[in-house]
Formats: structure tokens, C-alpha cells, sequence
């Protein structure tokens, strides 16, 4: 009996079995041969901490927030709906809820250039009194929007009883009289002859008591009502590529090319420099930051990443300026390796730290890196996005797509990663010790049409400290399965809900919904 139980013990100690990925839902589906507005192409995503509300910024400017459904249908908490023996929802499911438009395009009549409308990062604040607030951001702008539900106000009706109104006479004409005669009580006359009412109407016997003229008064509708409550400009000379809250609930950060700011929610009109690398001449620049986040739980520590393929961590208790890192996480390339583009695909699109704040999450342009930030010599382990780009580097330096940004998330519980690719494609890949879960998955209504039918990959994880390179089953031929990739249809923005294994995805202008 001992030994069964064993058994379990190493069976529940092992790495997670793969996750089986399901469509759930779609949101501005193109049908076939339906050509894309520019502006309606998605440029991010962003769950709240509490998974229930879902924002996407497009490139037109807006913002267009879901709310999830599964879990209002029956009211009450999820003991009470086990007791009433409600099945509960396998999956999150959203709505449509509203949209606001966030930025207009502008233009910078000191420097000759053109501000575009779209919305580069989304960041939600706490909520308070039922409202909602997020940040958003475009190039040069970062606004601070409050959404919340207002009952509808409307006209009220007058109290005259309208059984004892024959016809169609209206008592408000009664108190717009050009007349100079007297009045007597109540809106009547002494003569009936210079009365504006038609002669069907009857008043009462006894006149009419009180005469409720019309009001505005709320109703039990409501409507959804963005307001923009603060708006943080002027404070960037180069493009805003992150914005970020701190867990403190009062601040976040907003970085460009040179420079990260760090504001006070409450205060619009000043920032303070934290980390600035401008170099005293531009000619000796080797390296900008690409994106920053801060600490999901320490307020005073933030990291950021450079086009080197670093990422430096900060403390802001060490001194007002943080240009002096309290750690540096970054690579040491392999001797002989080094080509043409190995500074180019080394550059750090987008990093993330897991929910717990023990590791950061990097993408660049070939793989994602996860980082202990208690060990500084290197990942922990490396997954290989699309390896058999590598002889296509040429081509792809060629049409652009090099420089392309591609996001990254964690799940919640931080056993997998996932980050997109080409042809409308993401991968999702177990980080656990042991794990060999390395699933591709693309955009589209049957996620596992384009799954590698090969061996999942041999497990070369010796330990959960040791690092450990762990490649996807990717093909060294056009793609996996043989078939010729489309770099103009990329998935770059993807986000993963903070409790369950869902994951929303952008392909062009369509919000796509999984779930395993």
C-alpha cells in the first residue's frame, strides 16, 4: 500500500502533462478575402489582475474592453454555485463591453513630425468605487482613462392624470402665456377664452393641487462612460515603448529609446528621470532600452532591457538616478558564432516577470529566455521560437521583418511561457523541470491544425537550476510541416489570463480566445 502510494507521490512530482489547446472565441473574424483597415489592426493586450476584464488598443487609436461572462450568469461566489450545483464554466468567457477612442493623431510643430493614434502599451490601475482605470499610451502621450457606469438620466413625465385630460391638451402650454392678464392659482385663468389650452382639455374640480413641471431624473439604465482623467505628456523626446504601474498603487513608469520616467498617478505635469543612457555625444550611442517593467511586488525594484540582449535590474532605493544597475543579466555569445546579425536578433523586444517576481520572461528575435533574477550568469533555460529562420536571416533583414517586436507572457502559475511567430502562429512551452511541452498553435478557429506531428522533444533539463537549452520540434525546412510562411500575417501581441490557462491573441484585426 505504501508503495502505491509512492507511486502517486512521484507521478504528482513530475512535470505537468502538455496542455490540450481549444478555440473559445473570436472577436472581428475576417471573412474570406476581406481586406484589413490599417486602423483596425490590434497593437495590444492586456488582462486585469483579476482576469475578469480584457483591453485591446488598436492602431486607430482605441481601446476596446471585454468583460468575462462565465462567471456572472448565476450570481454568487463559487461555494454558493457548487452548493446549488451549478456546473461551473471549464473556460473564461467575454463580451463585448465598451470602447472609447484614446488618442487622436497629432502633429509636433517644433520638430516637423507626425504623432500617430496608435496605442502602443495598455496597463490597468486598481479599481475603486466599481469603476474601472487604465493607462494607455501612444508614441508620445500616456492617458489616464476612467470607465464606469453611469445611470441614464431622463425627462420626467408631468403629473397631470391624463384620464382626466380628454383629447390632446397639453398643461405645459399653460405656463408659457404671453398673456399680461392675472393668474389665478395653479396655472388657471379667469377667463377660459385667453387660455392656451385646447377646449377639450378639463381641469379638475378644485384646480390642480401642485403642478410637477418636468425634471431630470435617473433611471435604473445605465451606460458605460469613458472619461480621460489625466493626461502625461510632453515628458519624452523619443517613442514611449512601455508604461508600467508599480504594485505601490500610486506610480509607474513610462521608457523611450534613452530615458525611463517614473510619475505619479495624481500628478500630470512632472516626472522624474530615473535612468537616462543618452550618451554626451549620440555618435557614441551602442545601446537603447526596449522595455521596462517593474516588480509585480517590490515597489522599489524595476528591470529594463537594452537592444544588446541585456536586462538590467534597479533598485530605486540606491540613489535618485539609477544608471548604476544592482544587477545585469545578459548572454555570453558562444566564440565563432558571431555573424552580421547576431547584434540584431540579440535585441530584447519585450520582457515580463512571473507573478511571483522570481524570474523574468525575455523575448528576442529567435527565442525567449526565463532569467532567475537570483542568478545573474545566465537563463535558466532557452526555448527556440523559430529556429529554421536562421539560413533565412538574409531574407528577413531584407523586407524588415528582423526588427520585428514579438511580446511574450507567463501563466499565472508559471509552469509555461508562450510568444508568437509567423503565419498567424504562437508556441507554448512548459518551463517546469522535466518538462518537454513545446506545442504550436495558430490563430485561427482549429489552433492544432498547424500542430508538428513529430516526438515531443527529450527532456534536457538535469535540474531546475541548471540551465538548459530546450528546443521546440521545429523543422529545419520552410516551417515544421513544409509549408511556406507568410511574414507579413505575425503574431506579435498575446496576453495570459492571471488564474487560468487561457490565452488571448491578436492575428491582424481579430481577438482570438483559447483555452487548454
Amino acid at each position: 500500500m505504501n508503495g502505491g502510494d509512492g507511486e502517486v507521490v512521484a507521478a504528482q512530482a513530475g512535470p505537468p502533462t502538455p496542455l490540450e489547446w481549444k478555440f473559445s472565441q473570436v472577436f472581428g473574424e475576417r471573412t474570406a478575402g476581406e481586406e484589413v483597415q490599417e486602423v483596425d489592426i490590434i497593437s495590444a493586450i492586456e488582462f486585469d489582475k483579476t482576469g475578469d476584464h480584457l483591453a485591446t488598443g488598436d492602431r486607430g487609436g482605441r481601446v476596446v474592453l471585454f468583460e468575462r461572462t462565465d462567471t456572472k450568469d448565476h450570481g454568487g461566489s463559487r461555494r454558493d454555485l457548487e452548493r446549488m450545483d451549478y456546473p461551473i464554466s471549464r473556460h473564461p468567457e467575454f463580451r463585448y463591453k465598451t470602447e472609447f477612442q484614446s488618442h487622436e493623431p497629432e502633429f509636433d510643430y517644433l520638430k516637423s513630425l507626425e504623432i500617430e493614434e496608435k496605442i502602443n502599451k495598455i496597463r490597468w490601475c486598481q479599481t475603486a468605487n466599481g469603476a474601472l482605470f487604465l493607462l494607455s499610451t501612444n508614441d508620445k502621450t500616456i492617458k489616464f482613462w476612467k470607465v464606469q457606469e453611469k445611470k441614464v438620466k431622463k425627462i420626467s413625465d408631468m403629473n397631470v392624470d391624463p384620464s382626466k385630460a380628454v383629447g390632446n391638451g397639453s398643461v405645459a402650454s399653460s405656463s408659457v402665456s404671453s398673456s399680461p392678464r392675472p393668474h389665478l392659482a395653479n396655472g388657471g385663468y379667469p377667463d377660459r377664452s385667453h387660455s392656451h389650452l385646447s377646449s377639450d382639455f378639463a381641469f379638475p374640480p378644485g384646480g390642480i393641487p401642485s403642478l410637477r413641471l418636468p425634471m431630470v431624473v435617473t433611471s435604473q439604465e445605465t451606460s458605460l462612460v469613458a472619461r480621460c482623467r489625466r493626461v502625461y505628456a510632453h515628458a519624452h523626446d523619443y517613442h514611449i515603448n512601455s508604461i508600467s504601474n508599480n504594485s505601490d498603487g500610486e506610480t509607474f513608469i513610462s521608457a523611450d529609446d534613452l530615458r525611463i520616467n517614473l510619475w505619479n498617478l495624481e500628478i500630470s505635469n512632472q516626472s522624474f528621470n530615473i535612468v537616462d543612457v543618452k550618451p554626451a555625444n549620440m555618435e557614441d550611442l551602442t545601446e537603447v532600452i526596449t522595455s521596462a517593467e517593474f516588480h509585480p511586488t517590490h515597489c522599489n525594484m524595476l528591470a529594463y532591457s537594452s537592444s544588446k540582449g541585456s536586462i538590467r535590474l534597479i533598485d530605486l532605493r540606491q540613489s535618485a538616478l539609477c544608471d548604476t544597475h544592482s544587477k545585469l543579466f545578459e548572454e555570453q555569445e558562444a566564440p565563432g558564432s558571431r555573424s552580421f546579425f547576431t547584434e540584431i536578433i540579440a535585441s530584447i523586444s519585450d520582457i515580463k516577470f512571473g507573478k511571483d517576481g522570481r524570474y523574468i520572461l525575455s523575448r528576442d528575435y529567435m527565442t525567449l529566455k526565463l532569467w532567475d533574477i537570483n542568478m545573474d550568469s545566465g537563463p535558466v533555460s532557452t526555448f527556440q521560437v523559430h529556429e529554421y529562420l536562421r539560413p533565412k536571416l538574409c531574407d528577413l533583414y531584407e523586407n524588415d521583418s528582423i526588427f520585428d517586436k514579438f511580446e511574450c507572457c507567463l501563466s499565472g502559475d508559471g509552469q509555461r511561457v508562450a510568444t508568437g511567430s509567423y503565419s498567424n502562429l504562437f508556441r507554448v512551452f512548459g518551463c517546469a523541470a522535466g518538462s518537454t511541452e513545446g506545442t504550436t498553435l495558430e490563430a485561427s478557429k482549429n489552433p492544432m491544425r498547424r500542430q508538428v506531428q513529430t516526438p515531443s522533444r527529450p527532456s534536457r533539463s538535469l535540474s531546475s537550476i541548471t540551465r538548459v537549452v530546450r528546443r521546440g520540434a521545429d523543422s529545419q525546412t520552410v516551417d515544421a510541416n513544409g509549408n511556406s510562411f507568410d511574414f507579413t500575417t505575425k503574431l506579435l501581441h498575446l496576453a495570459w489570463h492571471p488564474s487560468e490557462n487561457s490565452i488571448a491573441c491578436a492575428a491582424a484585426n481579430s481577438l482570438y480566445m483559447y483555452y487548454a
